[in-house]
């Protein structure tokens, strides 16, 4: 639906990031006051409903750089941000989640953080996400990215005229001109196209008379595809695998935390279900790694520091090597080797003992910890943003690139909610059979059917069915 909304001449793209954002302080806050299950779960669903950010965003990164060669890096910005946010959210949570607690002898006594033991790390995300409304509103320039919305090319944005006004005021002194950006001839050399312009237009929209970015001229489309022609083979092999890969990324992202904070297998106190296997290696074993929660998050910050390394480091050089879709295939199958290997980390806790005895154990647990961590942190920073590519690729028509990100970005939301909730049960009930290795192992499967899906996939050129009026050059 915000896909839509986000293609719409009348909405828009902002519009529909400040809503995102907007809706989503309103889900953090009313999550932090809440006292039941059932408060907490209405403000996360306001918090889902209200936010179609991802896909929004997709597509205004894949309409900024329009080069293939470019993709690669440019679709990082997005994998990045979140392995910064996976670095600093735990830490941040872990320090304020429930200050009367951890720190009894400063907020022990205020009644404030005894009844909302949560509120705190819950209104510094509101925060943030205030800030963020804010910064899009004013400073986010819109019309020069909108290659498909005709009618939104020379449209007034009073935000972004109140942040000039802003900028203007708090410098002191009226920003006489600005750098603009270079349009490409045809034979790829960047030609100057005006080098300054009047300051009340320095961050305004573009003008229908001069409608250029940077890199090639815009596309004015007159007709929109119908809805019905979205989904060609391609567009639908491409969300099968999107799907798939959502599901076991975010089942892992889940049950990940309920694995490192489950008890260790204590001998004295063996599953008493009727029908529980005795405890027998190497597959009928159960327990966990019974890690606190700072050490949980830890060891979640340790998947976004590795993450961001081999984003910066790796990803670009390699994809440009073998391709986007043959390193997406390949780094697949990172996930099922992975899941394998997961639960065979609670042997190596329950031999050390948790907390570990002595710091060659806790040396040992926590370089198990990271051996696996890599192997899922390796294919998740080379699958998904090649995913990305792939879905913004495929897209048979400029005119409903937005919708086909939102179709993308509501079938990955749709398998993170089925695959925990799925997966959440199966491990509960593998934990009280005495195989915690069931649920990991079924996921396993479940990545390898995602690796089959993707022999279905190819890149396409984002331009698939021609309509009407269309141009006849490459777009």
């Amino acid at each position: 639906m915000w896909g839509r909304i986000a293609d719409s001449s009348r909405f828009g793209r902002k519009t529909v990031l400040m809503i995102g954002l907007g809706g989503t302080m309103i889900s953090c806050v009313g999550f932090g006051f809440s006292t039941t299950f059932w408060q907490a779960l209405v403000f996360r669903s306001i918090g889902g409903i209200t936010n179609g950010n991802v896909g929004v965003l997709r597509t205004m990164i894949s309409e900024i750089v329009r080069e293939k060669k470019y993709q690669s890096r440019a679709f990082l910005i997005l994998p990045m941000t979140f392995n910064i946010g996976v670095i600093i959210g735990p830490i941040l949570g872990g320090v304020l989640s429930d200050p009367a607690g951890s720190y009894p002898s400063f907020f022990g006594q205020i009644r404030f953080f005894q009844r909302f033991p949560y509120a705190a790390p819950n209104l510094l995300s509101a925060f943030f996400l205030f800030s963020a409304v804010i910064w899009v509103w004013l400073r986010l320039e819109e019309a020069s990215i909108l290659l498909t919305l005709d009618s939104c090319i020379g449209k007034r944005d009073r935000g972004l005229e109140l942040g000039q006004k802003l900028r203007t005021w708090l410098s002191g002194k009226a920003l006489r001109s600005v750098y603009t950006p270079l349009a490409t001839d045809d034979t790829g050399t960047d030609v100057e196209v005006s080098s300054l312009r009047p300051d009340h237009h320095s961050l305004g929209p573009l003008s229908p008379e001069s409608p250029t970015k940077l890199g090639k001229p815009y596309r004015r489309y007159t007709q929109r595809l119908a809805f019905r022609r979205i989904f060609t083979r391609n567009v639908i092999f491409t969300l099968l695998a999107s799907f798939i890969l959502a599901f076991h990324v975010g089942t892992f992202n889940s049950l990940w935390f309920v694995f490192l904070s489950t008890p260790v297998y204590d001998p004295a106190k063996p599953p008493q279900s009727p029908g529980a296997f005795a405890r027998r290696l190497p597959f009928a074993f159960t327990g966990g790694m019974g890690l606190q929660p700072r050490e949980v998050g830890m060891a979640m910050a340790i998947l976004g520091v590795l993450g961001i390394t081999l984003q910066l480091c790796v990803y670009p050089w390699l994809s440009a090597r073998l391709g986007t879709v043959r390193s997406w295939r390949l780094f697949l199958l990172f996930f099922p080797i992975a899941y394998f290997l997961l639960p065979f980390l609670s042997l190596v806790q329950s031999s050390s003992g948790s907390p570990p005895p002595n710091p060659k154990d806790g040396i040992a647990v926590w370089a198990a910890i990271a051996g696996v961590l890599v192997l899922q942190v390796i294919g998740r920073t080379f699958a998904l943003p090649a995913q990305t590519i792939l879905v913004n690729n495929c897209t048979p028509h400029p005119s409903v690139l937005g919708t086909v990100h939102g179709i993308g970005q509501s079938v990955s939301s749709f398998a993170r909610t089925l695959g925990p909730v799925l997966s959440g049960f199966l491990y509960g009930i593998g934990l009280d059979m005495g195989v915690i290795g069931a649920v990991w192992w079924g996921l396993s499967g479940v990545a390898l059917c995602g690796l089959l899906a993707s022999m279905f996939v190819w890149e396409g050129n984002g331009h698939e069915i021609w309509l009407e009026g269309d141009e006849d050059d490459d777009c």
